[in-house]
């Protein structure tokens, strides 16, 4: 059992209240999901020929000054970065893939939690308040974000296995529910040239949709196959650059429930998550139907 919140804001002026309006919601998950949490925050763009990631410490004498030191200078480009916790955004000039394989030299133990040009994804163990007091969540801003709360199942409980995963560029993906197949799914997906880090089935759900995605899928698509691949019970939901999406298995057995405003979309696995939100009594409040795509996004710029 586990639990996830998403929020999506349609009026620009709710930006700067993002995490002081989604931070309630996370936390109405802990009885859903007290051993890890996370979440995924989109906003502070960077321009194009720019890329931002967010990487991850797994060891706690981490020295970031010195590793963006070396980063620098190994590229030999433009960077910016702030720490906030455990974690570190990183906004740098130049490829995606570079970076990478630059990293994986000079920092094996760091982990790339995301890359994009929008999306941070913070996570770690312990209870969704620890998380969301390690890293701000209260005073963060931003358009739209997807959060996770987990009770463990078939998985350790690491800094790895929790929720969001990302799927690609911009793309992450919380999951509630199991995968009966995602054993045989993650073979198929490693002849694929998939990577993966952890045991957890969700992480074989962002595999395949990253596969998908890079066989020419649109995103639509690629959770349109995802009913016909993934085996189990699940509710996903999934951040974009300029929006998100829910979607259900067939049997549509794991909660969830969504409602609309003139000012967001939130969606929750149970309705005490929604219930803090400003005018949610005059909401639009329904459940999501099964194997039914659920999409909002905004024009790019």
């Amino acid at each position: 059992m586990c639990g996830i919140v998403g929020l999506y804001l349609k009026n620009p002026v709710l930006e700067s209240q993002l995490g002081k309006l989604f931070e309630p919601m996370l936390l109405s998950m802990t009885d859903r999901g007290p051993d890890s949490a996370g979440f995924a925050i989109y906003g502070d763009e960077v321009a194009d020929g720019w890329i931002k990631l967010t990487l991850q410490a797994t060891t706690e004498d981490q020295d970031w000054k010195t590793l963006m030191g070396e980063l620098e200078g190994r590229l030999g480009c433009s960077l910016e970065w702030f720490q906030n916790a455990t974690a570190v955004v990183l906004k740098i000039k130049t490829e995606e893939a570079l970076v990478r394989n630059a990293l994986a030299e000079l920092a094996p133990t760091v982990r790339i939690m995301s890359a994009g040009q929008s999306i941070e994804i913070l996570k770690g163990m312990g209870l969704p308040k620890e998380i969301s007091e390690r890293f701000n969540l209260k005073g963060m801003k931003g358009s739209h974000i997807i959060g996770h709360t987990r009770m463990a199942t078939e998985s350790a409980v690491t800094m790895e296995g929790s929720h969001p995963f990302s799927t690609g560029a911009d793309l992450c993906l919380v999951h509630n529910g199991s995968l009966s197949n995602h054993f045989r799914l993650r073979q198929e997906l490693k002849r694929e040239g998939i990577v993966f880090q952890t045991e957890n089935d969700t992480e074989v759900a962002a595999g395949y949709l990253a596969w998908r995605l890079q066989q020419g899928d649109s995103l639509k698509q690629a959770l349109d196959n995802s009913l016909e691949n993934l085996d189990g019970f699940f509710t996903f939901a999934i951040g974009t650059r300029n929006g998100f999406a829910v979607i259900r298995d067939p049997i549509a057995c794991k909660p969830a429930i969504l409602a609309e405003t003139d000012d967001y979309v939130a969606m929750a696995s149970e309705y005490q998550a929604l219930s803090s939100l400003p005018g949610i009594e005059n909401a639009k409040v329904w459940e999501p139907a099964p194997s039914t795509m659920y999409i909002w996004e905004r024009q790019s710029a």
